[in-house]
């Protein structure tokens, strides 16, 4: 009986200290380890309580039940599984923050990507006829964040007509819906006609869960291939 308590008192002190290693990297508190032995090396941790979090205080998160953490991880990890561990390194990405209710400035988000601190958060109450999107989605703002200069936005909007302007940004406009479009017209959602970041997320997005692309129209067609010859620039094996 010792022997076991002596154990399970190793792991726990050893999962702690994992956790108290990550706060260290990534200054975010009362996260608690999931899942670190994976094939592309992230690293995922979860809120074990509530947690508020940025230069204002004004993100915030809270923690999940279990059972609905356990379910929302697996398709989480099958989605990122998609990355190798080259491609992440090279994307400045490597640890996966697992909450729900994730909001900024009491705006909900699907996730907040962070290139610095290689981590991103998802929110795992997010809706769930878009979720497994979403991941590929706030990915794409990782990779956007770390090379800019491959993203141009100028160049990304002369592809589409003359007249159209983007909004000064994504929480400037009433332009949310995520719903793809059955007639494209450059765009795949509503809300890719926010901003010029977000509409190469939601390309990206749409790539990476294998959309149906025997419709698109000329405009998009564009956009589609300017995403996928960029991401050869930064990793010549990606493949999409």
């Amino acid at each position: 009986m010792n022997l076991i308590r002596l154990i399970l008192l190793s792991l726990f002190i050893f999962t702690q200290a994992q956790a108290d290693t990550i706060y260290n990297l990534i200054k975010i508190p009362n996260l608690e380890v999931y899942e670190i032995n994976t094939s592309n090396k992230l690293r995922y941790v979860y809120a074990k309580q509530p947690f508020t979090i940025g230069v204002d205080n004004n993100i915030n998160c809270f923690n999940s039940e279990k059972n609905f953490l356990d379910k929302k991880y697996k398709i989480i990890k099958k989605n990122l599984d998609r990355y190798d561990q080259k491609f992440l390194r090279k994307i400045n990405l490597k640890y996966i923050v697992l909450c729900e209710d994730l909001s900024i400035s009491k705006i909900k988000t699907a996730g907040i990507p962070d290139n610095v601190m290689k981590t991103l958060i998802l929110d795992l109450k997010f809706n769930e006829s878009y979720f497994e999107r979403v991941i590929h989605h706030e990915v794409f703002h990782i990779i956007n964040d770390s090379y800019k200069e491959l993203f141009d936005e100028k160049i990304w909007s002369n592809f589409n007509v003359e007249n159209f302007k983007y909004a000064e940004c994504s929480t400037c406009t009433n332009k949310i819906g995520l719903d793809t479009y059955k007639k494209t017209d450059g765009f795949f959602t509503e809300y890719s006609r926010s901003t010029a970041s977000e509409d190469m997320a939601e390309v990206f997005s749409h790539l990476m869960i294998d959309s149906d692309l025997s419709n698109i129209d000329p405009i998009l067609n564009k956009k589609i291939q300017f995403i996928k010859n960029n991401l050869l620039k930064i990793d010549k094996d990606f493949i999409l």
